[in-house]
């Protein structure tokens, strides 16, 4: 985990300029090979641990659900955060929460990728690929498969993305500068709360990916954090180490944000 000395020099950047990012010890990352990108709407002050990181592009893993959600939300595939969508085709799956009927807010909670699966479809090559080329998401490639594109396979292309663009993407989507409706980003945000305290709300999305040996080999967390009227955009993404799953990128993002009484 990312601990102590590292959460207080980020911590110390949070409120220092840019130039401070490059000169983080990368030992810090206890093992981790790590990007790190928050950036502050109300001063545009950006915190970026290791440009070149940061720039790299992965496969989004489940962090792609954002949008996902919002194009099934756009075509009307999708009518509200708790009606019933997804029907569970009573196929036993190892994540329990998948075997079941889920509503979106719960499909999105739990990450159930069988549904996100059947959207894709129904959203079809064309239409996909309409939006991701205008939001101009990552690489814009789907060409892997169109319920698939957005996971990590050793034997197929993914589109993939970078925590740099993941920042630029949502703070967009925050301007209200991609194509999609006032509702439907609303809804988005209702069901990307992740938490929320006396001192912040945490809005974001998990992502995990395996390699070939069923062990987690990528971790994403991306979202934004609203505090005292002001919004700090993130991205986080893991590799290496131990356990470099969406979780631990979650917990690493509470971390910092804790440790400076943001939440």
């Amino acid at each position: 985990m990312i601990m102590g000395r590292f959460i207080l020099i980020v911590g110390f950047l949070l409120m220092s300029s840019v130039s401070f990012a490059q000169e983080i010890d990368r030992s810090l990352l206890q093992g981790y090979d790590a990007a790190l990108v928050i950036y502050n709407r109300a001063t545009g002050e950006m915190v970026n641990i290791n440009p070149a990181r940061g720039s790299q592009r992965f496969a989004p893993c489940s962090t792609f659900k954002i949008y996902n959600t919002l194009i099934g939300l756009e075509l009307g595939l999708i009518k509200d955060a708790d009606e019933p969508w997804y029907k569970w085709d009573e196929v036993k799956r190892d994540i329990e929460g998948w075997n079941q009927d889920l509503t979106l807010r719960e499909a999105f909670k739990v990450s159930a990728v069988p549904a996100y699966q059947i959207l894709a479809r129904e959203i079809g090559e064309a239409r996909m690929k309409e939006y991701i080329e205008k939001i101009s998401y990552g690489s814009q490639d789907i060409s892997s498969g169109i319920d698939i594109f957005w996971l990590p396979r050793p034997d197929t292309t993914s589109i993939k993305i970078s925590a740099d663009e993941q920042v630029a993407l949502l703070n967009k989507l925050l301007d209200g500068k991609l194509p999609f409706s006032e509702r439907n980003i609303a809804i988005l945000r209702d069901i990307m709360q992740a938490e929320k305290t006396g001192k912040g709300t945490l809005y974001g999305k998990t992502g995990s990916g395996t390699g070939p040996d069923g062990k987690w080999n990528v971790g994403w967390f991306v979202g934004f954090l609203e505090h005292n009227g002001t919004t700090y955009v993130f991205a986080c993404n893991i590799t290496g180490g131990d356990n470099p799953s969406g979780k631990t990128a979650r917990t690493i993002i509470e971390s910092i944000f804790k440790s400076q009484n943001l939440l």
